[in-house]
């Protein structure tokens, strides 16, 4: 009854019929535990019940059944231990329990059933050790499949005694040592997968074992990435099997150049080589891997151009050459990648101009991106052509001119990101025809004119960055412009809100909210008591005249736990005096018992009853209430949100541990950010003032 659509339970009546030899369930949608009277199918060989939604344990009463070959259970939710009585079926040669969430370790009986072709336990969570002998006590092994657990140990080197052996999979594990020897021995391994574990090698022959390989002429997938593999790659890796498809030897300490024989490959579908130390250039043999789909070489230390022959790769999906030193221009025979979905040269020494042809690939869909580099020149308005792209990174280059009009036909846009480069003139309003622009970063250019006011209408955009570019006028007030946190305007000192804008005459500093000396002192607790900080009206002056050290409160928790001072301890500091002076209570206030200090305090309003811990000068203060029938008519929310976002600043310094505490650039920024629009919104400084 596999690969249907039965739903529900599973009867308990199932175990009255005891002639039954299969019981086939397997690919449907069943929400049941397995009858614990299993075993009154006496005559039962094939057990399949996998995809689908079975739960609870697995029932030892499994192991009565004596005629059983065959247990599949593969992508279910079972869950508790395997039970040590299924080592009790000593004709089984196939348990899969693969995609579960079984516990605990394997049942050494498991290891004493020699009978047994495919041993499958991966996606579980597992662990232990595999016994040395596992090979000698499973001989008919055909398929080892233990990936995504925790089994620790190494690699039993009796598995490359099996000369049968078609699968050895035990990736994403914490197996430790080296490579066993024997590889050359598995002439009909089709499999070997031990990526991402702790596996070691060191020196210049460090990879050789893969040499042994070559007489494995059946593998068509070798997975040894995500471990600490040093050594180059051997010139044999090109005599590898003549079907092998997918190739992952990525993120290990492998150095030197990429041998030219890895274009001898022919079948590979997939070759990843990224985050090594490889060096020299990329040789133009591998415009020889015609049926390559994806090509990663990120991260790593190449050099060179990027070869010409790469035009012959037209089947390929995906490329990867970031984080390198290639340099030269983008080639034009990129064009030929008529099936390329996504794109990434970023963070390399890449010059010229972006090759119109290269905008043309209209399958591209996933991804464009060539920040970081030297390239120049204009947007064509070739780049509308870019109608599938879902994100586009051209950030810090040294890109000119004007966005071209035709970005309005990038209709897929969901990231575009711009920043730091040279562009010029307004910001186009037809950006607000890209209606699934989620992320948008055109920071640090010279753009110059007002802000679109239907920017306000992309619905979906969470992100808006525009600081530091020369942008005037009114601030809009719809859309993503109500989330204060979301969006950056900083550097930008001729914007204004729309009644300041009308008002710029109107403008005087708080006559109430001042730093008392006690306040002072206090800051003392952190290293700006040695700072000078002044009002350019000299209205207000700290100096280290008065100095506390270790001001009860304003001390990090980790001070009194002997911990040695750090500047992680002055943000904490920081922080306590923010929360002060934005609530209006220190943190050794008579309201504070055990259990409650400022910090949990200010915790417990969030997110909705902020106004219940502010300092009621904020709430009726003259400067701040003089506009608010007209700013809260336009911004509803817009003091909260500032007064949040700064207390949520507060609250980010004083983590009870240092390595959760925000760190001091970032406190800048969201406060100098705050800080722009309130004051402007509030008429409190101009917008030139600091």
């Amino acid at each position: 009854m596999s690969s249907n659509r039965i739903q529900g339970t599973l009867p308990s009546t199932i175990t009255h019929l005891t002639e039954l030899h299969v019981l086939d369930l397997s690919f449907n949608n069943i929400i049941s535990q397995i009858p614990t009277d299993i075993d009154l199918l006496t005559k039962l060989e094939v057990l399949k019940l996998g995809k689908n939604n079975f739960y609870g344990i697995i029932p030892p009463s499994l192991g009565n059944i004596s005629s059983l070959t065959n247990i599949s259970f593969g992508t279910n939710i079972l869950s508790g231990k395997i039970p040590n009585d299924l080592g009790r079926l000593k004709n089984l040669v196939e348990l899969d329990l693969t995609i579960n969430k079984l516990t605990g370790t394997v049942p050494p009986s498991l290891y004493n059933l020699s009978s047994l072709i495919s041993f499958a336990l991966a996606a579980n969570d597992l662990w232990g050790e595999f016994p040395k002998d596992v090979g000698d006590r499973l001989p008919k092994l055909l398929v080892f499949n233990m990936c995504f657990n925790r089994f620790t140990g190494r690699i039993p080197g009796s598995l490359h005694n099996l000369t049968n052996i078609r699968v050895i999979k035990m990736a994403d594990n914490l197996l430790l040592g080296t490579v066993p020897p024997g590889l050359g021995n598995l002439p009909f391994l089709e499999m070997y997968k031990i990526g991402f574990n702790k596996i070691v090698s060191s020196g210049y022959r460090g990879l050789e074992f893969l040499s042994a390989l070559t007489n494995s002429t059946r593998l068509h997938l070798l997975a040894i990435d995500g471990n600490q593999l040093e050594g180059v790659i051997p010139e044999k890796i090109g005599n590898l099997s003549k079907v092998l498809s997918i190739l992952y030897m990525g993120q290990n300490k492998i150095y030197g150049t990429i041998p030219a024989s890895i274009g001898q490959l022919s079948s590979l579908r997939l070759l990843n080589l990224s985050f090594n130390s490889i060096s020299g250039g990329i040789p133009s043999e591998l415009g020889k891997l015609q049926e390559l789909q994806e090509l990663n070489l990120a991260g790593n230390q190449i050099s060179g151009s990027i070869p010409k022959s790469f035009s012959s790769l037209r089947k390929l999906i995906r490329i990867d050459l970031s984080g390198n030193e290639i340099s030269g221009k983008i080639p034009v025979s990129l064009k030929n990648l008529e099936n390329l979905l996504s794109m990434d040269l970023s963070n390399n020494k890449l010059k010229g101009s972006i090759p119109k042809e290269i905008l043309h690939l209209s399958t591209l869909s996933i991804a464009l991106n060539l920040s970081k580099n030297f390239l120049s020149g204009s947007l064509s308005d070739e780049i509308g052509s870019l109608v599938s792209l879902t994100t586009m990174d051209f950030s810090d280059n040294h890109f000119s001119g004007k966005l071209p009009s035709s970005i309005k036909h990038c209709s897929s846009l969901e990231n575009l990101f711009l920043a730091r480069n040279k562009f010029s003139g307004s910001i186009p309003q037809i950006l607000a025809q890209v209606r699934g622009l989620v992320n948008l970063d055109l920071s640090s250019n010279n753009f110059s004119g007002i802000i679109p006011i239907e920017l306000g209408n992309l619905k979906a955009l969470q992100f808006l960055n525009l600081s530091y570019n020369d942008l005037e006028g009114e601030i809009p007030s719809a859309g993503v412009f109500q989330n204060l946190s979301a969006v950056h305007l900083e550097g930008n000192k001729k914007l204004c809100f729309h009644f300041l804008c009308s008002s710029q005459d109107h403008r005087r500093k708080p006559s109430n909210i001042l730093l008392d000396e006690d306040m002072t002192a206090k800051i003392g607790d952190f290293g700006l008591a040695r700072m000078l900080i002044e009002r350019s009206s000299g209205e207000v002056s700290i100096s280290s005249t008065h100095v506390l050290r270790g001001s009860i409160g304003y001390i990090p928790p980790e001070y009194g736990w002997g911990g040695k001072l750090s500047i992680a301890g002055d943000v904490y500091s920081f922080g306590i005096v923010l929360l002060e002076l934005f609530t209006g209570k220190s943190p050794t206030n008579d309201c504070f018992t055990v259990g409650i200090n400022l910090t949990s305090w200010v915790k417990s309003a969030f997110p909705h009853k902020v106004e219940q811990v502010i300092d009621p000068q904020f709430l009726t203060c003259q400067d701040m209430n003089a506009t608010s029938a007209h700013v809260k008519a336009k911004y509803p929310n817009l003091q909260f949100n500032c007064l949040s976002a700064i207390l949520q600043v507060g609250l980010s310094c004083t983590a009870d541990f240092p390595d959760e505490r925000i760190n001091v650039k970032e406190i800048v920024r969201k406060l100098e950010a705050s800080k722009e629009i309130l004051l402007r919104a509030t008429k409190i400084y101009g917008p030139a003032e600091h």
